[in-house]
Formats: C-alpha cells, structure tokens, sequence
C-alpha cells in the first residue's frame, strides 16, 4: 500500500533558516512523500496611518513586492528541485497567519526554519516557531 503524499506548508521569509526548511521539504519530496509544497511568506502590517500617505493600493503592492523578494529562492529551488509549489503572500501576526493558512489549505504539516533574519526581520526567530506549534493542529518540523 503506498503512503498518501503530503500538502505541506513552508513559511519563508528570505532567510537562511528558512531556506533550510525549503531543503528538508525538497528531500521529503525527492522521497516520494510531497504530493505538493505551499509556500507563504507573512508581511508585517504597516501601521495604519502609513495608508492614509501612501493609500492602500501603494501599502498592498509594497506587501506583494516584499512577499515576492522573500519567496524568490524557495521557489528557484523548487523549481530546480520540479517540485509543485504554490505561493501565498499575506499580511499579519506571523504564527497566527501560519497557523490560519495551514488549516485553510488543508495542509497536513509545516516545515519551518528558526531564527530567520530575513528582510522582515524576526519572521521566523525562535518565537515565532514556539507560537507556531502552540497554535498548531497539525504536526509542525522545525529545522535548525
């Protein structure tokens, strides 16, 4: 009987954890037990007033940009890798927009790196992964 293949959810914010969280997913893949990789990558939200100078349009195509530049190397590795992935950009609290997104998309773990430094910095430090598998349903793989 062949094991049913995994959703997997893959946060990603440019990083070098987060990159190794990208080479773990690649190596389940490669054995045989990813059917497809969602990557998505959290946007802090801007304060409030940034919209009322800027307007919203600016504030979503910013969070986009940003969003693009942090998902760029994962899914060049992927790509590489011919991996099924899908992207998702979105705006919150990190571990609750993970965790959020996980269940929305049926996914049936996450695989993230620690202590990110990425451009938003602190998206995927060490607290966000605790908060992660606080919240989490589903099992969650932390990679060093």
């Amino acid at each position: 009987m062949t094991p049913r293949r995994l959703n997997l959810l893959v946060p990603v914010d440019g990083s070098a954890g987060a990159e190794r969280a990208v080479d773990h997913a690649v190596m389940l893949a490669g054995w045989g037990l990813v059917d497809v990789i969602h990557l998505v990558s959290v946007q802090y939200p801007l304060p409030g007033a940034v919209t009322t100078f800027v307007g919203r349009k600016a504030v979503s195509g910013y969070h986009h940009d940003e969003g693009m530049n942090d998902l760029a190397g994962a899914c060049a590795k992927l790509d590489e890798a011919k991996v099924p992935h899908q992207v998702h950009i979105a705006v919150g609290q990190p571990a609750e927009t993970i965790t959020s997104f996980c269940q929305e998309l049926k996914c049936d773990a996450i695989v993230m790196g620690t202590r990110g430094h990425g451009k938003a910095a602190g998206l995927l430090l060490g607290s966000v992964a605790r908060d992660v598998i606080a919240r989490a349903t589903a099992p969650v793989t932390v990679v060093k």
